[in-house]
């Protein structure tokens, strides 16, 4: 994208000044680093592990926001358009947020990093008839596809700076280790769960990878619905405490980007757990899941806690 668009487009949000240092162009003597610019905090996370300290990232998403219904500010925008590259997650996560950005340019081109993950779709008793079959967004819950980032991010920053290809690289293959390691991991801690006890409710359709991948059945939603803007009805939340009480399930996992009012009101009629989990967010530096492996080991630890 010509620099005079990008400028413009940014002049036209009313934010030109302040937001990134001036176009690479400009720059005189060394290359400065990338900037990298992603929606959600897992998504940077993963960006850090590859890249480390060789780009300037800057992530839109603050901690705990929705990226379902994510309406980013002109800043984000400006950003956006500035930005060397851009990584979403795709699969309509951040509809809203791509819908914002392409009026203002058409030009920008924001890469999908699940970009070679086959989606699982929703199925009957997951969402609404006029759902079924609309791709899965979440695909995170399974570390087999966040190998899958890692191997587009290699291949992105790569292509944009070849002079730390290597490095790029290496810190893949370190990181794909560890993914590997998490999975396993994550496999034996499920195992300590009788079969006929993997049977989760969550707050709405996010855990639907991570059942696939570890043997867990999917009894239902509090929100029924692809994203968390849907509203069940009075007859939908009735027959998610039937369902409840009929397989005996243990608790309902509520994330944190999500009201939990609903929620608590169906563990209070059915008498079951409300149990934290990260859904769409990792937490702050200080959290217990200020990264994705350690995201995916707190909920992990959450489920078993809660179902064995």
């Amino acid at each position: 994208m010509p620099a005079t668009r990008r400028w413009w487009g940014v002049l036209l949000l009313g934010v030109a000044v302040g937001v990134w240092q001036p176009s690479r162009t400009l720059a005189v003597g060394p290359v400065p680093p990338l900037r990298v610019v992603t929606t959600t905090t897992l998504i940077a996370d993963v960006v850090r592990q590859v890249a480390g300290d060789l780009v300037q990232l800057r992530v839109l998403l603050p901690i705990n926001a929705d990226a379902h219904s994510f309406e980013p500010a002109p800043q984000d925008v400006a950003a956006s358009l500035e930005a060397d590259l851009l990584f979403v997650n795709g699969f309509n996560l951040e509809a809203e947020f791509l819908t914002v950005l392409q009026n203002a340019d058409e030009a920008i081109r924001p890469i999908p990093i699940s970009e070679g993950i086959v989606p699982r779709t929703f199925g009957a008793g997951e969402v609404p008839v006029e759902e079924q079959g609309v791709v899965d967004p979440h695909v995170w819950l399974d570390p087999a596809n966040v190998r899958v980032w890692v191997d587009n991010l290699v291949r992105r920053l790569s292509e944009a700076d070849p002079a730390h290809a290597d490095a790029y690289q290496a810190n893949a293959t370190a990181y794909a280790r560890q993914l590997t390691q998490l999975d396993a991991w994550i496999a034996e801690q499920v195992s300590q769960i009788p079969a006929a006890q993997r049977r989760l409710v969550t707050d709405h359709d996010v855990f639907g990878y991570y059942a696939k991948r570890y043997d867990f059945e999917l009894i239902g939603s509090v929100i029924p619905g692809v994203s968390t803007l849907a509203e069940p009805s009075a007859r939908q939340l009735a027959e998610l405490e039937q369902a409840i009480q009929t397989f005996d399930v243990k608790a309902v996992f509520v994330g944190t980007t999500v009201n939990p009012a609903l929620a608590q009101q169906v563990a209070k009629d059915t008498g079951i757990r409300l149990v934290p989990v990260f859904g769409g967010s990792l937490s702050d530096e200080d959290g217990p899941a200020a990264t994705y492996l350690d995201y995916m080991r707190f909920n992990t630890n959450a489920i078993v806690e809660a179902l064995r």
